[in-house]
C-alpha cells in the first residue's frame, strides 16, 4: 500500500512540476512576443534586436491580402534600414497556441496592430523560437496580413 501510495505522489508531483514548467514557458514567450513588438513600434532596436537570434536557417515570410509573398531577410530585425522602425501604433496578440520542445518552440497567434494614425491591420501569425543562454529568443516568423470582415 505504501508503494503504491509513494507512486502516486511521485506521479503527482511529476506532473504538477511539467505543468508548472510550461506554463513558466509560456509566459516567458508570450513577454517576449509582446516585448518584440513593442520595440519595433517604439525605435528600441537594441531591446528589438536582443529578442532575436538570427540563424543561417532563419527565414521570415510574409503575405498580404493581395496575395503577394515576401521571404524578408532576417537581418533586418536586428539591422533595419533608417527610418523602417519608430513608427509608433501598438500591438494586440491573442489566440495564442504553443509547441515547446525542450529548448525549441513554434506558437501562433493572431495580431492587431494599430498604426500611430489610428488604422488597423490584421495578421494570422507563426513564430519559431529556441531558447539561447536560458532566454528565449525568435529565429523565424510567417505573417500572413488578412482584411477583417
Amino acid at each position: 500500500m505504501k508503494f503504491i501510495l509513494l507512486i502516486l505522489l511521485n506521479t503527482y508531483f511529476s506532473v504538477k512540476a511539467f505543468s508548472q514548467t510550461g506554463t513558466d514557458e509560456k509566459a516567458a514567450i508570450k513577454k517576449l512576443l509582446e516585448t518584440e513588438s513593442s520595440t519595433w513600434r517604439s525605435g528600441n532596436l537594441q531591446a528589438h534586436a536582443a529578442c532575436w537570434q538570427i540563424r543561417p536557417y532563419s527565414r521570415i515570410l510574409a503575405s498580404t491580402p493581395e496575395g503577394k509573398t515576401f521571404d524578408i531577410n532576417p537581418e533586418i530585425m536586428i539591422n533595419p534600414p533608417a527610418g523602417m522602425m519608430g513608427k509608433g501604433g501598438n500591438a494586440v496578440n491573442s489566440n495564442y497556441r504553443f509547441s515547446i520542445n525542450g529548448s525549441s518552440a513554434w506558437v501562433s497567434h493572431d495580431e492587431i496592430s494599430t498604426a500611430a494614425d489610428g488604422k488597423k491591420s490584421y495578421s494570422y501569425e507563426i513564430r519559431m523560437l529556441e531558447k539561447v543562454n536560458g532566454s528565449w529568443k525568435l529565429v523565424g516568423q510567417s505573417i500572413h496580413v488578412y482584411k477583417a470582415e
